[in-house]
């Protein structure tokens, strides 16, 4: 919804006053009547292309044959739902976090038994082309379907040119659908469902037993949940809404009413919203003024009454309190505005990052003159003002560097597969190079409390994922024909440090043979790793300056295997370290 009540009235008088819902209604009841002709169709959905307007636009009718009544959409058997497991065609709705996608049953099956012929609709409509997709009933459901079709083919641009708009159409999935499409930030926008409060289709998909239920509850995965925006109309006027608890909510209620009506007949018939849309232009027009209830306590709260009213709840039911369900739905509707303002944009916060890895890049430079980057900042020392500043400042930026990655990882990995692979790729270099700038640091800290083997036990779940972006991209393998400023594997200290444990228990001499064997072999793996870095230009020259920790390593790895000992290393270490810049 709405996160301001003004947004769910103006929103639909908006729609209401274009032409965009008529155009939709006329294609569906040309359609109708073509279909209406042959009454011994079997239960199928037939689709027809529109122009609109000529030459500049389309529509794409869905309908379903005649004998889909209501009668027979209340069996059980057209209640159920199917797993993301034999919807391989929607299964780019499952992400990492959310792979329970459900899709009612009998929409999923009518819409896969036109599979062939929409695949080869898809490729007639690009993204330069306005489209729009609709249908009534469960056409309306076969619609929301082919626009999930078409908005996982579209480029980002594109989704603006595309709207789904559906007439009585009934629930098409559960929680684990609806938060697959709210993922998607520019999808939920691109549905609209038009329901009258005499049309029991919509809710009907929501089981008897859980009609005095709270809404809140319904979450599980066996459940239907609303998706994108509703457009509520009544007697009364009409409003929009968008928080799917509040739709669900509204559903439920009208839905209770149809159940308790005397005449189980006035369930059955068929809603002409052709005649309800000229009904809503007349209210678009003219709005009557609504008295308030002294319960009503805050703007917010007065908004969510009044699209309450022009919904025609308060007429559903004698028994509902608008006041409460005013109140109740406007509270939700405050959490959902905190949390799209609480939405993770990367791109806001690109001017602090540059900041803080400028820093440590210019701390990186001025560390050459001592031991290091990695060894300054282990034994940094307070012996002065500035240094004490320089050290501060450095954890400043380090925290803020890495606080936002964690996010920026966690976020993107719970995204949808496509949506997170192209922002993975875009802020690909950048992440690299903050991992290998920032790990060491942390290293080093890992270390300096005596602890051990940082890279099963103290490496951060971020740093791995974000190595692994770069290994699915394929650009590990890249030739270097120069050093690199940044040693490329950013555990590349933690391996030193595990190299220095394996000296001190050889030449500690109190441990086992078990151990200082382990520790023997250790050591002549992380030889050959290091003759690997360097035959390929991967470790920084600064890890040949005097004072760092692989130079101190290097000499007590000499005193432990002698004077007589030789290796590939050992020989490199002996005149061409010096030349390795």
């Amino acid at each position: 919804m709405v996160s301001l009540y003004s947004t769910g009235l103006e929103l639909g008088n908006l729609l209401v006053g274009s032409d965009l819902l008529n155009h939709s209604w006329d294609a569906i009841s040309k359609l109708q009547k073509d279909v209406d002709q042959n009454p011994s169709l079997p239960f199928s959905v037939k689709y027809q292309v529109h122009e609109y307007p000529p030459a500049k636009g389309s529509i794409i009718a869905f309908v379903c044959s005649p004998n889909c009544d209501v009668n027979q959409l209340q069996e059980e058997e057209f209640r159920e739902l199917v797993s993301s497991d034999a919807i391989t065609s929607f299964d780019f709705l499952c992400t990492k976090s959310n792979s329970s996608v459900s899709l009612h049953k009998a929409a999923f099956t009518l819409f896969a038994s036109l599979e062939n012929e929409l695949s080869l609709l898809k490729q007639q409509f690009t993204s330069h082309q306005p489209l729009i997709v609709t249908g009534h009933s469960v056409g309306g459901s076969v619609a929301s379907l082919f626009t999930l079709w078409l908005l996982d083919s579209l480029p980002r641009y594109g989704v603006q040119r595309l709207l789904c708009i559906t007439f009585g159409s009934p629930l098409l999935g559960n929680n684990g659908f609806q938060k697959a499409i709210s993922e998607r930030s520019a999808w939920s926008s691109c549905f609209l469902h038009v329901v009258s409060d005499k049309d029991p289709i919509p809710g009907f998909l929501i089981p008897e037993s859980d009609h005095n239920a709270s809404a809140a509850t319904l979450t599980t995965p066996t459940c239907y949940m609303p998706f994108g925006i509703y457009l509520f109309c009544s007697e009364s006027g009409f409003s929009c809404f968008e928080e799917p608890q509040s739709i669900l909510e509204l559903l439920m209620i009208m839905s209770s009413r149809c159940a308790e009506s005397q005449n189980p007949s006035n369930c059955s018939q068929v809603i002409d919203y052709g005649h309800i849309l000229e009904h809503l232009r007349s209210k678009a027009i003219c709005r009557g003024i609504v008295e308030l209830p002294d319960s009503i306590g805050n703007p917010l709260q007065a908004g969510t009454y009044l699209l309450l009213e022009a919904a025609g709840v308060g007429k559903l039911q004698e028994d509902v309190d608008m006041s409460y369900l005013a109140t109740d739905i406007a509270k939700r509707a405050e959490v959902q505005a905190k949390h799209r303002q609480n939405i993770f944009d990367p791109s806001k916060k690109l001017s602090t990052l540059k900041k803080s890895m400028s820093y440590l890049e210019w701390y990186m430079k001025n560390s050459l003159e001592e031991a290091g980057y990695y060894d300054k900042y282990k034994l940094r020392r307070s012996r002065s003002r500035d240094e004490i500043e320089s050290t501060e400042q450095l954890i400043k930026h380090h925290r803020t560097l890495k606080l936002f990655w964690k996010r920026m990882v966690v976020e993107v990995e719970t995204m949808p597969w496509k949506e997170g692979r192209n922002l993975r790729k875009r802020w690909l270099y950048a992440g690299t190079n903050y991992r290998r700038m920032v790990e060491p640091l942390d290293i080093a800290e890992y270390y300096c409390r005596g602890k051990k083997d940082y890279t099963s036990h103290g490496r951060s779940e971020h740093y791995k994922l974000l190595e692994e972006w770069l290994t699915d991209e394929n650009l590990h393998a890249y030739q270097r024909s120069q050093a690199s400023s940044l040693t490329v594997d950013s555990c590349f200290w933690a391996y030193v440090e595990e190299a220095v444990i394996s000296c001190e228990v050889l030449r500690d001499g109190p441990s086992s043979s078990q151990d200082q064997e382990s520790a023997r072999e250790n050591l002549i793996k992380f030889e050959q790793y290091v003759v690997d870095m360097i035959n390929n230009f991967l470790v920084s020259p600064e890890i040949f300056l005097p004072q760092s920790s692989f130079m101190r390593w290097w000499k007590e790895y000499c005193r432990v295997v002698g004077d007589s000992y030789t290796s590939t290393l050992s020989n490199f270490m002996k005149d061409d370290f010096r030349r390795y810049a």
